[in-house]
């Protein structure tokens, strides 16, 4: 068996060594302590023309049955979903988003409520990649059944590009912003020491503009898209110098 001796002097360098270098992890941190930094946050904004639209059609029928208020339910409902097909949407852009049944009850006053019927509900989320073809399609399913819209968004199909320009316009802002603070603050901006993006760095979410339709419009239903703003957020941290 090998046995290793460790003499003096090497052991005084071992533990000179060791103090030497926690000195320097400590002179490390301290300078990083005493560094003059600015954390900012800014934004950017792109304008966008939508070219797609999501909204939600809905049929409502009563009946003094549960089985006839579905079953009118879904005779309507496919009516519909075939209107809307014959619109050109696939099928793929057609999904029931809500399915409902509830009873019915009349209350008076000092008697017990009483039973007048079923409601039956059942809502369609459509999405349309033809903006042209969406005041159409909203008068074809009135005409074929539909007695419930709740609202209307819209949306890009590919928002990569935009969202990118928002995100260069929020960079060049928040480099900006710097230079005026350190300058109003009597610094020169430094080394940029960490940028994060809003949300976690996942891509912009685009705001649709909500709408509400009555079912009892005139054909053509007008529909207006507007215009869309995209926006980026950004974060930095900046090292400061004299």
């Amino acid at each position: 068996m090998k046995s290793i001796f460790v003499g003096p002097l090497a052991a005084a360098l071992i533990c000179a060594a060791a103090p030497a270098a926690m000195a320097q992890t400590a002179s490390d941190a301290d300078a990083a302590f005493h560094a003059t930094t600015l954390s900012i946050s800014a934004y950017g904004e792109v304008k966008a023309l939508p070219d797609k639209a999501t909204i939600t059609l809905g049929v409502q029928t009563s009946a003094p049955t549960a089985a006839q208020a579905m079953a009118d339910n879904a005779a309507r409902m496919n009516q519909v979903v075939a209107a809307l097909r014959k619109q050109g949407l696939a099928d793929k852009d057609i999904q029931t988003s809500n399915l409902s049944l509830s009873a019915q009850y009349e209350y008076e006053q000092n008697k017990p409520p009483r039973l007048t019927g079923y409601q039956a509900s059942n809502d369609v989320t459509i999405t349309v990649n033809d903006l042209k073809r969406l005041g159409p399609a909203i008068d074809a399913v009135t005409a074929a059944g539909v007695n419930q819209i709740n609202g209307i968004g819209f949306g890009i199909k590919d928002p990569q590009a935009a969202e990118d320009q928002a995100r260069l316009k929020a960079v060049q802002a928040l480099q900006a912003k710097a230079q005026l603070y350190a300058g109003a603050a009597g610094y020169r901006v430094g080394r940029l020491v960490n940028l994060s993006e809003g949300g976690g760095g996942q891509p912009v979410p685009y705001a649709p503009k909500m709408l509400t339709f009555s079912a009892a419009r005139a054909a053509p239903t007008p529909v207006e898209a507007g215009e869309l703003t995209i926006r980026a957020d950004v974060s930095g941290l900046y090292e400061l110098t004299r």
